[in-house]
């Protein structure tokens, strides 16, 4: 075992298990919207109905949250690399980074063709991308890692400004009116829902790591397997679910 990577051959598996199964509620999700916009299930409006707002807001906690449990994970395995911005800005993390934010360039492009008048310009991906890099800004605070987090998860409840509400502005989350767009995981309040999940990772790894590391029911496996390509399976599934939907009505099957 690497000596000064102590998580280098540590499998994971409930945690990709988790990051899995918020994975498998966005595909679910998703299809579910396809369907919906083809007219292929009774009609939903999945812009207003709480039903279906209150599930986008479960996913998006679930999947960040996983997001801060992972970098917890991540920064225990590179605590022997040395101290300051190096360490934790190293090659690994910065390939990793680029993995997420081109994804998030492709699915601004991706969208702007699908939807030209409401065109992803800062979601989900988006928000990752920045959001790691702010998560391992903070990590040094140590338990104020917990107050920051709440700190960010509060803030847009008693701040917001009209001026935020110009477009490039939108990804503070500090907005009076939600801008039209198909997905917006704007940095406040989201980043807390990372710092909180950057913490309590920690506190697992130090108290309870059996609830993070370790295997998984047989029946659990396919979740964990799915959580460890989490972004490949995002980037592939709407395809897949449009391509299906699109091929099947011009060949008349629905």
């Amino acid at each position: 075992m690497n000596p000064i990577d102590p998580t280098a051959r540590e499998r994971f598996d409930r945690l990709d298990a988790l990051r899995g199964a918020a994975i498998f509620w966005m595909a679910a999700f998703h299809l579910c919207f396809d369907l919906n916009l083809y007219g292929l299930m009774p009609a939903q409006n999945f812009y207003r109905d709480p039903f279906w707002l209150n599930q986008r807001t479960g996913i998006v906690t679930m999947f960040l949250f996983c997001a801060g449990l992972a970098q917890a994970v991540a920064l225990q395995g590179e605590a022997g690399r040395g101290e300051g911005l190096a360490a934790r800005f190293s090659p690994r993390f910065w390939r990793r980074w680029a993995q997420v934010a081109g994804c998030a360039v492709l699915v601004s492009l991706g969208s702007a063709v699908m939807f030209p008048k409401s065109w992803i310009s800062f979601g989900v991906l988006h928000g990752i991308a920045v959001m790691l890099i702010l998560a391992r800004l903070v990590a040094p605070a140590g338990r104020w890692v917990w107050a920051i987090g709440a700190l960010a998860l509060a803030v847009p409840q008693v701040f917001r400004h009209p001026w935020f509400n110009q477009p490039f502005a939108h990804w503070t989350g500090l907005v009076t009116k939600k801008p039209i767009t198909e997905d917006w995981v704007p940095v406040l309040p989201w980043l807390g829902v990372v710092l909180l999940g950057l913490a309590a990772g920690r506190w697992l790894l130090a108290h309870r790591r059996e609830v993070l590391a370790g295997s998984v029911p047989s029946a659990l496996a396919p979740l964990a397997v799915l959580g460890r390509w989490s972004l490949t399976f995002y980037m592939t599934h709407q395809l897949v679910f449009l391509g299906v939907i699109v091929g099947g009505r011009q060949l008349g099957w629905w």
